[in-house]
């Protein structure tokens, strides 16, 4: 029985509003994926509405990600044909912002939730101030009863921006899936072996981990805009593309150490992931890594990326493991459901806020 069925939640119907989607590989669409399951094996009925039933356009330099071309009638019978106990906005793209004016023109309570640092990764691409897109984020959530958020240090960095009604929602990882064994790849190739794994671009500072002056192989998996020019650049680091499934398995515990240099993420789920597989984690001290690297035993964070990875390398693999053991998806899930809010009329103040 699982924790959700423990806590004796009555069953309920659930439609969660959410632009990242497959294909995309990224941490939104895996923790809602993963959670998605776990309330449906614990008797929920749970919907996404998502940009597969729509007409779709590829982002200008970003293609993996595409925007949705609906109309808000559409979006409305979508929602009112799921019948649902509670919504949840979890993007703030068109489909979210859609799904919201449906809510506040019905009188529907609704949450959200803040996955992405969209301001940064806009002023990377485009010459738009982040407080500008940290100014429509703002707006955008301070219409939702609450606004769910991954870790601490997300959350007091919102509230210094105005951000308010914050709830933490803290994020899992498949045990049995990413799990401790025998190296079973890396092995023709000179040690230590250093890992990165998530999307090639330049939000996630890759070019950092490919920089650093340290013995050994590092090896990027996964892809993005710019795998081909990194791989020109740095001929010497093993690209294999996205992974999946059992082979990401055996990847993360065939690492040494993996390498987490994003200054942007607000979680990190490839790092649960890693210290799931017994491979220390070695990191900048940023939201996201700060904060699921609490136990020094698992992983390293340090301003100066090398000296991470140096004492990363000398941990013991059993005891990223028994960190990763404290994430799980069941726990993620019931913190989700916990927070959700019934259909009802908002209060009047958040009325005033939109």
């Amino acid at each position: 029985m699982s924790q959700l069925q423990l806590a004796g939640a009555p069953s309920r119907r659930i439609i969660v509003i959410t632009d990242a989607w497959r294909p995309q590989v990224n941490g939104v669409v895996r923790t809602l994926e993963s959670v998605g399951r776990e309330l449906t094996a614990a008797g929920h009925a749970v919907t996404f509405l998502t940009p597969e039933r729509f007409w779709t356009l590829p982002v200008p330099t970003y293609p993996e990600i595409r925007i949705s071309l609906a109309s808000l009638g559409a979006v409305a019978r979508q929602i009112d044909a799921a019948m649902p106990d509670h919504i949840h906005i979890a993007t703030e793209g068109p489909l979210g912002l859609l799904a919201r004016h449906h809510c506040l023109e019905r009188h529907l309570g609704f949450t959200t939730s803040f996955h992405t640092r969209f301001p940064e990764y806009v002023a990377m691409r485009v010459p738009v101030p982040e407080e500008w897109s940290y100014g429509y984020l703002r707006w955008f959530h301070s219409a939702a009863v609450r606004t769910l958020v991954p870790t601490p240090s997300l959350r007091d960095d919102l509230l210094e921006r105005g951000f308010v009604r914050l709830g933490l929602w803290s994020r899992g990882v498949d045990a049995v899936r990413f799990r401790p064994g025998p190296k079973t790849r890396f092995i023709d190739l000179p040690g230590p072996h250093l890992l990165y794994v998530g999307r090639v671009a330049a939000e996630k500072n890759v070019e950092a981990f490919l920089d650093l002056d340290i013995a050994g192989t590092k090896i990027v998996v996964g892809d993005g805009p710019d795998c081909a020019r990194l791989m020109r650049s740095y001929p010497k680091t093993v690209f294999m593309g996205y992974r999946h499934g059992q082979e990401l398995g055996e990847l993360y515990r065939s690492a040494d150490v993996l390498v987490f240099p994003s200054l942007t993420d607000t979680f990190g789920n490839v790092i649960t992931e890693a210290l799931a597989s017994g491979t220390p984690v070695a990191a900048y001290p940023v939201t996201g890594p700060r904060d699921v690297l609490s136990d020094p035993r698992a992983g390293t964070v340090h301003e100066k990326l090398e000296i991470a990875v140096a004492q990363a390398l000398t941990l013991d693999r059993a005891d990223a493991r028994t960190h990763a053991e404290r994430f799980t998806w069941a726990a993620s899930a019931a913190t989700f459901l916990t927070a959700l809010e019934p259909l009802r009329q908002p209060q009047p103040a958040l009325a005033a806020a939109v």
